[in-house]
């Protein structure tokens, strides 16, 4: 039995399941992995950015489970292949087959040697006498002498020794079989080379099937012939004629097909490249003995050179560093570029997909040949992040492109402010409550005489009372206006509130801006959810000042190209939006992390650092506008340069509003405390 945690934190939320081989280890709630895009989405102001950044890093879920990104699946095969080229040693390639050469001379020999001390006979015949038994063992010794003869002379490397044993009789049965044998793998490693599907199908092989193995290459070397002259050649005969040949799986066009085909060949000649010189030229050797007739050999070089010609395979050719001790076989070293080359090509289509979420091009079955099924599972999940946050309403596809939803909006401001307000439970902070009793939503917990234009929250004990106590105990009892007795109220205030963003290079530079985003993001979400009345609008200031939407807000980034800090014209389009509300406490917040450096002039943004008196007071003179208008302004400064505090302190004593020095990590609990308690107001 296997346990699967689904959701929750209490026993009660664990569930069991039979194991049946299906289940994914690995699990995340949509709203943990929308969580996780968010943190990217304020940081990168980009969603897009955001869902490449989480697949490139992978995940980890609240019980520790690792999902790997696309950097780890890199580092893993980058890894695999370094793995690979420190165990091998590529020099004993030839090692198994220059063994299997020497069993065989050697059989070959001793089978010489019994057959030299059996007398001879014709075959099914009783033994011959006297001068006709002499002859026939005169024979036989000087026919075993001419074989040994041309053991002694077969060359030493393997290439030659098979084109000596090749039109050698064996005298031996079981040396001869052997032979066979080896010569059967090393034609099918050959034909292998360009035909790996046919593998299985080698073994054993009558004339008649090579020939028609034959006949299949001359019809792919027609084909080739006709693409490369411009024609369209007819794919679906061939494979009507030959597709059995290429297992479940064949080619779906000509194309593919040609792939395929490179990829065999390619393997051949990175194994080639790989080896020293001299083992290069005994393989070579070895692969131009007589394993296939002329004419097979004929069309296999015919195709390599139509590929070659059609598709240069200079790409595909790589020669690998093998530094490793174990020993490897012909046939193992062929699977083994197999591998090489599959973790190239991953490889690559990783290395393809770092400027995109889009991750279809990379090859899940592949990697799980290299890396095993987790690997290809992760790949899969990855793939399916964005579905899963669509199909949870957290983003919504706008053409080719995702937004974040209004759900998803809600739940950044709602995490953002949970985080905040995390940092603030010890302040015991209520809503806008202000310290008088009169008109409101809340009830309070003592009561008054009813009067005109009250809520009729009637209070009947009391109210009841009131009767009796005026006409005494009567019944039935009768009520008059006077006796009504009702719940006294909490009056609370409305509040009209623009929350100015310093967009400027040096917050995103300093690493400001993604707190500030979020503090907006918190702001937009607690008035939203607690105080619907109130009216918040979000300004964004760098050369110049514009409003921003709250849907886009986590999505809002800083200007990396356009210098300038324009308070000038981000208190102007406050005050301007301010004064069209008819309520009473109207109040601008501003985080920034450095002093004016840009105002408006004629309509057009005039930049100057060190910051230019002219524009000091282009600033102070629209914060004194706002202050007839009855704004208050408060500043939470980032940064305490002598420039910036000492602009600041004008400006508190021109308007009367409040300046925090901060840093980033406490920015969200100073806004809020600044919201929640400065809106009050007493009412007489």
């Amino acid at each position: 039995m296997l346990a699967r945690l689904l959701r929750g934190k209490d026993m009660s939320d664990y569930k069991y399941y039979r194991w049946d081989g299906t289940q994914r280890i690995f699990e995340i709630q949509p709203e943990e992995l929308f969580d996780e895009l968010s943190n990217e989405v304020l940081s990168y102001g980009d969603l897009r950015w955001a869902l490449q950044r989480l697949m490139q890093r992978g995940l980890t879920n609240r019980f520790g489970q690792r999902l790997e990104g696309m950097r780890e699946l890199l580092k893993r095969l980058q890894k695999e292949r370094q793995r690979q080229l420190d165990k091998y040693n590529l020099g004993s390639i030839l090692d198994d087959i220059k063994e299997r050469l020497k069993s065989i001379v050697e059989k070959e020999r001793r089978g010489l040697e019994r057959r030299q001390k059996e007398p001879p006979s014709p075959s099914g015949e009783s033994p011959l006498e006297g001068q006709e038994q002499e002859k026939l063992s005169k024979m036989l010794e000087d026919m075993i002498a001419q074989k040994r003869s041309f053991l002694d002379s077969l060359p030493r490397d393997p290439g030659g020794m098979i084109k000596g044993l090749n039109d050698y009789d064996f005298m031996d049965e079981e040396a001869r079989r052997e032979f066979q044998e080896l010569m059967e793998m090393l034609k099918q490693r050959m034909l292998e080379s360009f035909f790996k599907d046919l593998s299985q199908r080698l073994k054993g092989m009558t004339p008649q099937e090579m020939d028609y193995l034959r006949q299949m290459a001359q019809s792919l070397n027609r084909m080739l012939e006709e693409r490369m002259r411009g024609g369209t050649p007819d794919f679906q005969g061939f494979m009507e004629q030959y597709g059995h040949l290429f297992g479940p799986n064949p080619p779906d066009n000509l194309d593919d097909f040609i792939e395929q085909l490179q990829d065999q060949i390619a393997q051949m000649q990175s194994l080639m490249d790989s080896l020293p010189e001299e083992l290069r030229q005994s393989l070579r050797d070895l692969l131009d003995s007589p394993l296939l007739d002329q004419a097979m050999r004929d069309e296999l070089a015919q195709l390599a050179a139509n590929l070659e010609y059609l598709y240069p395979m200079e790409e595909l050719r790589q020669a690998y560093p093998f530094v490793g001790e174990d020993p490897i076989s012909l046939t193992e070293a062929m699977r083994l570029m197999e591998k090489l080359q599959n973790i190239e090509e991953l490889k690559k289509q990783l290395e393809a997909v770092q400027g995109t979420p889009d991750l279809e091009g990379i090859d899940a079955e592949k990697l799980k040949e290299v890396l095993g099924e987790e690997a290809g599972e992760s790949l899969e999940y990855l793939k399916q992040l964005a579905k899963i946050l669509e199909d949870a309403g957290y983003i919504r596809r706008r053409g080719n492109r995702f937004e974040i939803s209004p759900k998803g909006i809600r739940r950044i401001g709602q995490r953002a402010l949970k985080e905040i307000f995390s940092r603030l439970q010890k302040e015991r902070l209520g809503r806008h409550d202000t310290s008088l009793k009169g008109v409101g939503v809340e009830n309070a917990d003592d009561t008054k005489k009813y009067e005109f234009g009250d809520n009729f929250s009637l209070h009947l004990p009391q109210s009841l009372l009131n009767s009796v106590k005026r006409r005494g105990a009567k019944v039935p009892i009768r009520m008059r206006p006077e006796d009504f007795e009702v719940f006294r109220t909490d009056l609370q205030t409305q509040c009209s509130t623009v929350l100015l963003l310093d967009q400027s290079r040096s917050m995103d530079l300093n690493g400001y801006f993604p707190t500030a985003k979020k503090v907006a993001l918190a702001l937009h979400s607690l008035i939203r959810t607690q105080f619907p009345r109130d009216q918040l609008h979000v300004i964004g200031f760098s050369d110049y000042a514009r409003e921003l939407k709250g849907e886009n807000l986590p999505e809002v980034s800083c200007s990396e190209y356009m210098p300038g800090t324009n308070m000038h014209h981000a208190l102007m389009l406050s005050r301007r939006i301010l004064t069209k509300n008819r309520g009473q406490n109207k109040q601008i917040i501003m985080v920034t992390d450095g002093e004016p450096t840009a105002h408006l002039e004629g309509g057009r943004s005039s930049f100057f650092y060190p910051p230019s008196q002219k524009t000091i007071q282009a600033t102070l003179r629209e914060v004194k506008r706002c202050t007839q208008a009855s704004i208050t302004i408060n500043v939470f400064m980032l940064d305490s340069s002598y420039y910036l505090v000492n602009f600041i302190d004008q400006l508190v004593r021109i308007n009367r509003g409040r300046a925090f020095f901060t840093t980033p990590e406490k920015l969200g609990q100073y806004i809020l405390r600044d919201y929640m308690s400065g809106r009050r107001r007493r009412v007489d």
